[in-house]
């Protein structure tokens, strides 16, 4: 009777082996979300002085959009994320000229003479002028410690916008030539050129670029521009409608410059909505190219489906996620499918670094 139950133990194994294999071989995802809790507005970069993805994000959950400090999370493969904590605080002496709202930040990694900067661009509540303004903070890691400028660097409409706020800030270097430039704008979609410092804009080169035209069931512009390049062609990508509602999105268009003017694609949408999938409001995006490969990822905040009902309020209870960002033949964006299961690993190749 044993050797009995011993065979049918043993055919049973052998049966399921195949199925045990199979389920060894499926890739390991990050899942969505990929961060904890509540978080918004999400940059990512890939650090070279470390070898890591960072994201830096609004803080969510918070009534009114009241977050007022700035973490960091770090991955070696965009699957495995690491808190790294509070990089930047405005409720302290940290940010001197702010008060709170920490708002959609943006950076970007500097090397000259073989030394790392980062610079912290983010939207914060000026009391002096009851608005939000645009300040940039400085730190030699990418999780800081950073340093305030000590003032905002943008807090004025752009000469001609009559309406709007002066936040979610994108900083961008041109490949081709070397310089950066900052967007930024709710309502209107405005860039100018960094100065070499990092710290000041060129006020002179200030430019508004706002898509015309479109619907909110479209590309009609509301705010959150994010520029990349890609085989010589600079893609402007910017969100549409309200954050807190399900038909917020992501829709695009293309320019032969960093400065416009910009050509909405045929087809405009990169990101939307899922309701059979429980996906609403996927937006405010950046985008991420892994290093050594032409392997593209977007990266976006969602509204947590349980707080999608107005009385909830879904538009401060929204939480980050990843998926891949592909292209077609010609160099246009194709829609994004927004998923649970997210990316797999990557291993990006580290560059050659200068001696």
């Amino acid at each position: 009777m044993k050797r009995h139950l011993l065979l049918i133990a043993a055919t049973l194994l052998l049966l399921a082996l195949p199925a045990i294999a199979q389920r060894s071989r499926q890739p390991r995802m990050s899942g969505n979300p990929i961060l904890p809790e509540f978080h918004a507005d999400p940059e990512i970069i890939f650090s070279n002085q470390t070898g890591r993805f960072y994201i830096y994000s609004t803080t969510d959950g918070v009534p009114g959009w009241g977050g007022y400090y700035f973490t960091a999370f770090s991955s070696p493969n965009l699957v495995d994320w690491k808190h790294e904590g509070i990089v930047l605080d405005l409720a302290t002496s940290q940010v001197p000229w702010a008060t709170g709202n920490a708002w959609a930040p943006a950076i970007i990694e500097k090397e000259v003479a073989g030394q790392f900067k980062y610079y912290l661009y983010y939207s914060g509540h000026d009391p002096q002028t009851n608005r939000k303004a645009i300040g940039v903070a400085v730190a030699e890691s990418p999780t800081g410690p950073f340093y305030d400028h000590g003032q905002p660097i943008i807090n004025k409409l752009p000469k001609g916008v009559k309406g709007g706020q002066q936040i979610d800030v994108d900083v961008f270097q041109d490949p081709q030539t070397g310089k950066n430039y900052l967007y930024w704008g709710n309502g209107y979609m405005a860039v100018a050129e960094l100065n070499h410092d990092m710290v000041s804009i060129d006020t002179t080169t200030i430019r508004v670029l706002t898509p015309e035209g479109g619907t909110l069931q479209d590309y009609a512009y509301r705010e959150a521009p994010y520029v990349f390049f890609r085989n010589g062609l600079y893609y402007f990508l910017w969100s549409v409608d309200d954050t807190g509602s399900p038909n917020y999105h992501v829709a695009y268009g293309t320019a032969s410059s960093p400065t416009g003017p910009i050509s909405v694609a045929a087809k405009p949408i990169v990101l939307q909505q899922n309701p059979q999938q429980d996906i609403f409001g996927p937006a405010h995006n950046s985008v991420i190219c892994v290093p050594g490969y032409d392997d593209w990822y977007i990266v976006y905040h969602r509204i947590n489906p349980a707080y999608i009902d107005k009385k909830m309020g879904p538009g401060f209870h929204r939480q980050v996620c990843i998926d891949r960002l592909l292209f077609d033949k010609d160099g246009m964006i194709l829609p994004v499918r927004v998923t649970h299961s997210g990316v797999e690993p990557v291993k990006p190749k580290m560059p050659k670094r200068k001696k």
